[in-house]
């Protein structure tokens, strides 16, 4: 029988990643790399400079046909009308009682017929693309996984951009849009997103051309950077992660992301979410003494308790930093709050977003 470890997928750049020194470790069905020179390191990288990130192991379902776009606007959150040829949207997916099933971005592709890309969460794949298809059912639409098309590298810093375009044949795409353009000999869609709080692009490429661009870009001077640094940079940022800021258990209400939910589309899940009234609510924190929040460490207010969804020690802003459900009349900046660090409280306060500004 094979061992844990050999059931693990592998991106493209496995090998890139074990020559270099990464520490690998099992993440969502895959062994990817958790971080190289260290997280600090890595993180002020992005900070300061650029980094580039393996997220291979996301997926991809392409929404092709004449119902593409009336499809996806029943299933998707935001207004999928509003999405412009070669632009990008944020958005959930939703059960009919409002639970969240991933958050996505999704991009329009052009051509003759609407084409969409809709990019996953690694962990939540399998169960998006089935509950895409079983919706499929009575719409002119082809839904196709095709997470096996892409390797995918994201590009982050404030001298990211800079060093995409130098190995680019055209202009970088703006914020939230996209391009194909030929990087390093490798025919790319370039997407102006990321999961950092920096600006730079998301590269998706065919996974046997991976390493020529990933090799391209460390020549350029960009730093590769693991899974650690990518989320202690989200964190201070507070972009969510599913699984701990997110689940089937929480709405997009409570979780704060009622700004991507259009509710007169009339998507899957609308329909709870209307005059919806949250008694908890997704905020940011940060400690103002010593310690280091982690997920699940419970959460003392005035109003009530909560529990934290995710925590770490900011490389940036040098204390503990994370967010936390708490009850709505907590949510306010400024409120403070304890947070219980294996069982020693720890002072904290409701901070604004994003916890860490430029």
């Amino acid at each position: 029988m094979p061992s844990a470890a050999e059931t693990l997928r592998r991106t493209a750049l496995h090998d890139r990643h074990a020559a270099a020194g990464a520490r690998l470790v099992p993440f969502a069905g895959w062994e990817m790399p958790v971080q190289y020179e260290g997280v600090r390191q890595e993180h002020l990288a992005v900070r300061r400079h650029a980094g580039v990130f393996d997220v291979s192991h996301m997926g991809e379902v392409e929404t092709s046909g004449p119902d593409a776009e009336a499809f996806l606007q029943r299933l998707l959150s935001n207004d999928v009308t509003n999405l412009a040829e070669g632009g990008a949207q944020y958005s959930l997916l939703c059960r009919e009682d409002g639970g969240v099933l991933d958050d996505l971005f999704t991009y329009r592709l052009p051509g003759a017929q609407p084409r969409f890309l809709t990019v996953t969460n690694a962990s939540n794949h399998e169960r998006d693309f089935a509950w895409l298809a079983e919706h499929a059912e009575g719409f002119d639409v082809t839904v196709t996984d095709a997470a096996e098309r892409y390797a995918m590298l994201a590009v982050q810093g404030p001298e990211a951009r800079a060093a995409v375009a130098s190995l680019a044949d055209g202009e970088l795409p703006a914020r939230m849009r996209t391009a194909t353009l030929t990087v390093a000999g490798a025919e790319c869609l370039i997407c102006g997103t990321g999961y950092t709080g920096e600006d730079g692009v998301e590269v998706l490429v065919a996974p046997e051309q991976a390493a020529a661009v990933w090799d391209a870009l460390l020549a350029a001077g960009v730093t590769p950077a693991g899974l650690a640094a990518r989320d202690t940079l989200r964190l201070e940022a507070c972009f969510h992660l599913y699984g701990n800021d997110l689940s089937l258990d929480r709405n997009p209400i409570e979780a704060g992301l009622g700004w991507a939910c259009k509710l007169d589309t009339g998507f899957v899940g609308s329909e709870a979410l209307r005059g919806f009234e949250p008694a908890d609510a997704l905020v940011p924190f940060a400690f103002t003494g010593p310690g280091i929040p982690r997920q699940g460490n419970p959460v003392r207010t005035e109003y009530g308790d909560g529990v934290v969804t995710s925590g770490t020690m900011s490389p940036c802003l040098e204390v503990g930093i994370g967010m936390a459900y708490v009850p709505a009349a907590a949510a306010r900046p400024g409120t403070p709050i304890e947070v219980d660090v294996r069982g020693k409280p720890r002072a904290a306060e409701v901070r604004p977003k994003p916890l860490y500004k430029h």
